[in-house]
């Protein structure tokens, strides 16, 4: 399975963002690529330890038996809800988001599996380093499928 810890699913991961544009159009969902980009990298941020939102009360209940969804080969389903705090909803601009987002990827990555957030996600709890640079591959390869990249 693809780990953004790996060095090359990095590298692909920033080759689909450079293959963006200001006009990519989604094949679900309600955000737009600015939107979306702003969207993976506030995901980023609880990853990377910057951002703690809390826990909500159906992960508490459910989380940890159904965080099975980030840890096979499968895509994640199409329109699955998100963590409120980092979904975006006002407008942004897709040079800025799009740089920003690669930076936090590449420090994500850089800084490898001994710097990661020990913060619990929001909805499926707490993650080992392992989960959590498999599912920020998988959150990413979700959006970026979600704009034909």
């Amino acid at each position: 399975m693809e780990n953004i810890y790996n060095e090359l699913h990095t590298a692909e991961i920033l080759n689909r963002i450079e293959n963006l544009s200001p006009n990519s159009k989604p094949q679900w969902g309600t955000m737009n690529v600015a939107q979306m980009l702003a969207h993976c990298s506030a995901f980023q941020d609880i990853a990377l330890g910057n951002s703690y939102p809390p826990r909500y009360w159906l992960g508490r209940l459910i989380g940890r038996f159904v965080n099975s969804i980030f840890y096979n080969d499968k895509p994640v389903p199409h329109n699955m809800s998100t963590i409120p705090t980092i979904l975006i909803v006002d407008e942004r601009d897709f040079i800025t988001e799009k740089e920003k987002l690669k930076q936090k990827i590449l420090t994500f990555q850089s800084n490898g599996p001994e710097k990661c957030s020990s913060h619990p996600h929001p909805f499926f709890g707490k993650f080992t380093p392992e989960q959590w640079g498999k599912g920020i591959y998988k959150h990413l390869d979700h959006h970026l499928r979600q704009f034909g990249a």
